[in-house]
Formats: structure tokens, sequence, C-alpha cells
């Protein structure tokens, strides 16, 4: 199995409601590296698993809507710990595959995994397979 990772940031503020979040009810802010790996049985033609920079320009641009932003505005109603965010992720990346943001050399894509490292010792990700069509 061959991967290429890309990498990026976001900042966002955000609340989680119900008693099992103790503090981080209230307001609070978070800082996320944001890890994406593209997965493939071979490499194409071009022998790469998927083009980087635009792996990294569609990295950035799901990641555009959530940036800075206070997420409980932005998502209202949803619980938006590590995990849920890693697949909201996820789902943004998938669609760039299959809309063609990624170029052709994405249709041999099968799997993505979206991990969130939220500090040093804390990370969360989401990995699935990936639908072509």
């Amino acid at each position: 199995m061959y991967a290429v990772e890309v990498r990026d940031h976001i900042m966002i503020a955000h609340s989680l409601k119900g008693e099992t979040f103790g503090p981080a009810q209230a307001l609070h802010g978070a800082t996320f590296v944001v890890d994406v790996a593209f997965f493939r049985e071979e490499l194409d033609a071009d022998d790469i698993v998927v083009d980087i920079g635009r792996a990294t320009d569609a990295l950035k641009a799901a990641l555009a809507p959530i940036n800075y932003a206070n997420l409980d505005e932005t998502l209202p109603g949803k619980r938006t710990t590590t995990e849920f965010l890693a697949k909201h992720i996820f789902d943004a990346m998938a669609e760039a595959a299959r809309t063609g943001a990624l170029g052709p050399n994405a249709a041999g894509l099968t799997r993505i995994r979206v991990t969130l490292n939220e500090s040093h010792v804390a990370r969360a990700w989401y990995e699935g397979a990936l639908g072509h069509g």
C-alpha cells in the first residue's frame, strides 16, 4: 500500500455541550494540526499516489470554512469533537477526490485518513474507503 500525506492546521473556537466534557463545555479555542493521507495499492502511470500540490490546495479549501471560526456558529447543532471534525474534513476531501479537484491521478485512490493532532499527546482520526463515481 502506497501513501502520500499532506498537512495544514486550523485554529477554531467551540464549546462541547454535555457533562462528559467538563470545562470544555465553555467556549474555548483549539489549534489542530491536520494530516490527510491518501492511499492506493499501486502507483499510477506517473509513479505517484496523488498530486501533492493539488492535495495541499484541496486540504486548504476544505479547512477554509472552519479555520478561525467559532464552530458553534459555523456548524450549529453539531458537537464538534476532534473525532467529528476528522470525519467532517474526510467528507470534504473525499468529495474533492470524486469531483476531480485532486486531478486525474486520484482515480486510483482507495482510502483517505484524516488525522487531527490536538496536542503532542492526543490525536484522533477518521479513515474510510473512497468510492469513485
